[in-house]
């Protein structure tokens, strides 16, 4: 387990790496922030000054190189359209994200769960063939879609929800419904993949034979053996939630990570852009490490070398 551990860890870091240059480079592509900062007005010695205070008149990779020094030793560096440090900015919006995405994974493994259970266990019956459509509208509907029509219903027809903004539990509803829709879908259809072929397991056959209640064999017996599937689907999703929806977030105007990292791309604001992108890949990257590492305790047949 320890060596396997090093070598995943060792893996992360070369996809942070990997990450890190994909988007130093890409944003790069964008354009000249100077256009968008300084005035018309302003003449070429103006843009020379201002290169040279930012670093900008060096080659693309000693800029990189300076940029990655700089973030190992914790100065991810400074917005431009903010003036604050870009760390400061992405983690005061973390919160946000962090709690729709709460909101949303709690509400979105409970109903794929239950609902996958459900189907599993009544198959062929009006119940599966209504888990079926339920996954294939949460499959196919685009969420931008999906967001702009619960918004039309249910805060500008009926009134009963804000557009926009953070708040409470009545702010949260749409917008966790229109990013979990997708998961429970997908979760729905992978535990019920998964408990069907449990099902017919001969444990679960001798546990019957037994006389074990059948809530106990489902619950108990299937669901955990049957875990392995929806606990992949499960990191990926976490990681994913926590790292922001910038459609969702862009959307009903939540002010997470997801929205912050529009508005960096739309000031052509690098070192925010920056930021974002490595702190959601850190966060990608540690939570489906964790569901590796988990996987060992959950199935006694898997064991790491």
């Amino acid at each position: 387990m320890q060596r396997y551990l090093i070598y995943r860890v060792g893996q992360s870091f070369i996809a942070l790496i990997g990450v890190s240059m994909l988007v130093f480079f890409l944003t790069r592509l964008s354009g000249n922030v100077l256009d968008l900062m300084l005035p018309i007005e302003a003449t070429p010695e103006d843009f020379e000054r201002v290169e040279k205070a930012w670093g900008l008149d060096k080659p693309i990779v000693v800029q990189y190189g300076l940029y990655m020094k700089n973030v190992l030793q914790g100065d991810w560096g400074e917005s431009w359209k903010w003036g604050s440090g870009a760390l400061e900015i992405v983690l005061e919006k973390f919160p946000a994200t962090v709690q729709l995405a709460a909101f949303t994974l709690a509400i979105s493994t409970v109903m794929g769960l239950t609902i996958g259970i459900i189907v599993a266990t009544k198959k062929d019956t009006p119940f599966d063939w209504g888990g079926k459509i339920v996954a294939l509208l949460g499959q196919s509907l685009p969420s931008f879609w999906l967001g702009i029509v619960l918004m039309w219903v249910f805060a500008v027809l009926l009134g009963w929800l804000p557009t926009s903004g953070r708040g409470g539990i009545t702010h949260m509803i749409m917008p966790a419904v229109t990013l979990g829709w997708f998961n429970v879908a997908a979760l729905m259809r992978l535990t019920r993949s998964a408990m069907l072929e449990v099902l017919d397991s001969e444990y679960v056959k001798l546990a019957r034979i037994k006389g074990l209640p059948e809530w106990k064999v489902i619950w108990k017996h299937c669901l955990r053996n049957a875990a392995i599937a929806p606990l992949t689907y499960f990191g990926l999703v976490a990681g994913f939630l926590l790292t922001g929806s910038v459609v969702t977030e862009t959307v009903f105007a939540w002010p997470g990570t997801g929205l912050l990292a529009v508005e960096a791309v739309q000031a052509r604001d690098y070192q925010v852009v920056q930021a974002v992108v490595l702190f959601m890949a850190s966060i990608f990257i540690a939570s489906n490490l964790v569901v590796d590492i988990l996987y060992a305790y959950l199935d006694p047949r898997i064991r790491y070398n």
